[in-house]
């Protein structure tokens, strides 16, 4: 590859919910891009080690660190051990979600806890850690939020609530860290359909989205890509829906 295919060459990112899924795509992507990727999971160490041999394949450097999310102590000691073994950061992708399906009637402390914290307290604790590495380097960050931030959808709302305070966190992030650290975010749509969604409910689904299909995790890479390949955007969430949120149609996975 030539170096404008690699335009993160030399830079260090660090991918959390790495290992699988979604933040395995994104983490990929920056690793072809010439990043060297710190790969983070929370238990799933054979599965963080096939992203990191992906990376590898792809032509990027990575490393493997696991963290519970879920403790804001562990997410802050995760952003030093990043600095530490990439020696500096150039970009944090806050990735690892909550997505909790729970109906409105069934919600308790327990499931409100669960998604503002690892939806919404961690990314913060971890990128206030990491400010300092990522100011030394000029760097940014890409949060990943979600469709429902513009168009709220049933049975997920700590998710959902949690995902919209992460979108303003965001654009409050970017004055904040300006002009130093650009900050932005992705919006993913459906990319990754639910594995309990039946075939017709997918098939209406995708009859709300003007593209006709559902996109996939490597949609989401590329935009993650972009903004952190930007050198004059901030402050900026782009959604990757397919157009979805143009059809004004309840979203209800």
């Amino acid at each position: 590859m030539t170096d404008a295919e690699r335009p993160l060459l030399g830079k260090r990112a660090l991918v959390t919910g790495a290992g699988k899924r979604l933040g395995r795509a994104i983490a990929v992507a920056l690793g072809r891009a010439g990043a060297h990727v710190a790969v983070h999971y929370r238990s799933s160490l054979a599965e963080a080690e096939e992203t990191c041999a992906l990376i590898r394949a792809a032509g990027g450097e990575a490393s493997s660190l696991a963290a519970d999310l879920a403790d804001r102590d562990a997410c802050r000691a995760l952003a030093d051990r990043a600095v530490a073994a990439l020696g500096g950061l150039d970009l944090v992708v806050p990735s690892a979600a909550n997505f909790e399906r729970v109906a409105y009637d069934q919600i308790d402390d327990d499931a409100w806890d669960r998604s503002l914290s690892l939806d919404l307290g961690s990314p913060f604790a971890l990128v206030h850690r990491a400010t300092p590495a990522l100011r030394a380097a000029r760097g940014s960050v890409v949060f990943i939020t979600c469709a429902s931030t513009t168009a709220p959808f049933r049975n997920h709302l700590p998710y959902v609530v949690a995902k919209g305070a992460l979108a303003h966190l965001m654009r409050t992030l970017a004055l904040e860290l300006a002009p130093d650290v650009r900050v932005n975010a992705v919006a993913p749509g459906t990319v990754l359909p639910p594995e309990s969604m039946s075939s017709g409910a997918l098939a209406s689904l995708v009859r709300q989205i003007p593209l006709g299909h559902h996109g996939n995790p490597e949609d989401i890479a590329s935009a993650v890509l972009y903004l952190a390949s930007a050198p004059f955007v901030t402050g900026q969430e782009i959604t990757v829906d397919g157009g979805r949120h143009l059809s004004k149609a309840e979203l209800s996975p």
